[in-house]
């Protein structure tokens, strides 16, 4: 995933202003205390980011790939 992939994915999910909302102000446990904008600029991968985020705001697995984008295939 890349970081305009993930931004387009949270606004997608979130809606564009709740969005910056949750990437900025929201602490995820799973990123080490860190906000979604704090643990992307600390070199975390944009996919790893979205994860905690999806599991955070307790986003149903199905939409996990990312709201907007195309599911993973199936193997």
């Amino acid at each position: 995933m890349r970081l305009s992939e993930f931004r387009q994915a949270v606004a997608d999910e979130f809606g564009p202003a709740y969005g910056q909302v949750v990437t900025s102000d929201v602490v995820l446990v799973d990123l080490g205390d860190r906000t979604a904008e704090q643990a992307l600029k600390a070199g975390i991968p944009p996919r790893e980011v979205w994860l905690a985020v999806c599991r955070s705001a307790d986003v149903p697995p199905q939409r996990w790939h990312g709201a907007g984008l195309p599911a993973p295939r199936e193997t």
